[in-house]
């Protein structure tokens, strides 16, 4: 892994690209015990702690009760002790939650603002290198799977986002060419995006589910044959939820291997990434992780497969413009403990959907993982779309919407149906058409938002601004 080349103009940033790379280097060859691993977070723990009682007005507030001698003390089974941050504490407080003003960053972000007030996300080059040394260490063996000669395809936006930053530097870190684009981009456009994928011979791409199974529309609509005409090896998809039967789908769209690449946010950094097991791989290095009950706040224990499933929870532990402290992701996850053969020593990851895009159906509870790993693990289609009602009866029925051919997938009905019968006890129709762009929306909103059309309650305004986006899109 080199040294990313803008820190060799900084001595400060080159030693701590130097550091966090023989850091990871050494903990991903096994060489951390838990005694060393628990040492390392309980001071980075404390530094992080006492930087932002020192350096964020929001935080010089909110642990306003914590003494100095509580924080030098501080070890990780400590947490309970430390108030949540949580998404709407960032709304209030803005530029209050920074450590450090917009003009010490290297660059400036921040989020989509769709479900409330955007919040300001800059990045110094302290937290740039801790993020993108994680995402160069767990790539490095998953790319060179697919050969040396490489040039990816980054397919994300650009204005005020981490995207195209993130992936064009951990690439060249990897020593990966990489070319830029956001085929939603009235410059760009999907037909140049194409162009430029063939003519440049792109094997690999980083992008969201929603924006792989598009490409592949369009370019079945231009006359091109994905799996035939492009030469796309890997698939890097971030952004949206991602079940075992969209990736399966995915990878069989382009005739490549679809990762589930990262688990991240704009607020948060980079939490979890791919690993070459397969796995999505926690960080353990720059976060803490705690898995609670999204209703009681309590830790949740493992289940009998060693499997905690509750919110997640997150403490950065590096300094940097706005390290946040437990704070409240409002994403449901399913942590594992890394069994001895993990390509990464650090627990694996799921991520299963925001706590608020569960389903109640006919009495049962489903998140929205479970739900499209369900449904569609039967056919294969460029698009979805699920609608959600309730019969007169109080029967509540789903309706899957197909974007495929028919007489393919139509054989494939019968057992979707039994199977969301057997499971969750409630009708399925399917049907083929095309769901409309709003589908697209999913990175931007949510995947409730995007992908499911409930006509049991009134209209969101999450769902109202998944709207208003694709009719803007191109």
């Amino acid at each position: 892994m080199e040294a990313l080349v803008f820190t060799q103009y900084d001595p400060e940033s080159a030693a701590l690209t130097a550091g966090l790379r023989d850091q990871f280097a050494e903990f991903m060859a096994g060489e951390w015990d838990a005694e060393k691993l628990a040492g390392h977070q309980n001071r980075k723990l404390r530094e992080t702690v006492e930087y932002v009682r020192v350096n964020s007005p929001f935080y010089r507030r909110k642990l306003a009760g914590i003494t100095e001698e509580q924080v030098s003390a501080l070890r990780v089974d400590d947490l309970r002790g430390i108030p949540f941050t949580t998404k709407d504490d960032l709304r209030k407080a803005q530029f209050d939650i920074l450590s450090q003003p917009v003009s010490k960053a290297w660059i400036f972000y921040e989020t989509t603002g769709t479900t409330g007030a955007a919040t300001p996300c800059p990045r110094t080059n302290e937290d740039s290198i801790h993020n993108n040394t994680v995402l160069t260490a767990y790539y490095h063996d998953v790319l060179a799977a697919h050969g040396e000669e490489q040039v990816i395809g980054v397919l994300g936006p650009t204005e005020l986002h981490a995207t195209g930053d993130t992936f064009g530097d951990v690439c060249r870190n990897l020593g990966h060419a990489v070319a830029k684009m956001w085929p939603h981009s009235p410059v760009i456009g999907f037909d140049r995006a194409l162009e430029v994928m063939r003519l440049l011979s792109v094997t690999g791409l980083f992008c969201t589910p929603g924006m792989a199974m598009r490409l592949a529309q369009k370019a079945t609509e231009a006359g091109l044959d994905p799996r035939r005409d492009f030469s796309v090896r890997v698939l890097m998809l971030t952004g949206e939820l991602m079940s075992p039967s969209l990736l399966e789908n995915i990878g069989a769209l382009w005739g490549a291997e679809a990762r589930n690449a990262l688990y991240a946010s704009q607020e948060a950094s980079v939490l979890a990434a791919a690993a070459s097991d397969g796995a999505l791989r926690t960080a353990p290095l720059i976060n803490l992780y705690e898995v609670i009950d999204p209703e009681t706040l309590e830790p949740v224990e493992p289940d009998p497969d060693g499997v905690r499933y509750g919110e997640l929870v997150v403490t950065n532990l590096y300094t940097g413009a706005k390290p946040l402290v437990r704070y409240r992701t409002g994403d449901l996850v399913r942590m594992t403990d890394p069994a001895p053969d993990a390509a990464v020593p650090a627990p694996s990851l799921q991520a299963v959907g925001r706590v608020g895009d569960r389903l109640l159906l006919n009495g049962r509870t489903v998140n929205g993982y479970d739900l499209e790993d369900l449904l569609l693990r039967r056919f294969r289609y460029q698009d979805y779309q699920v609608t959600v009602d309730r019969d007169e009866d109080g029967t509540d029925r789903l309706a899957l919407t197909l974007l495929a051919d028919p007489d393919r997938e139509s054989g494939a009905v019968e057992a979707a149906v039994e199977d969301c019968r057997a499971t969750l006890d409630t009708p399925l129709t399917v049907g083929f058409g095309t769901p409309g762009p709003i589908t697209s929306t999913g990175a931007m909103v949510s995947w409730k938002a995007a992908r499911v059309v409930d006509l049991r309650t009134t209209s969101s305004d999450e769902h109202a601004s998944a709207v208003r986006i694709a009719a803007t899109r191109v």
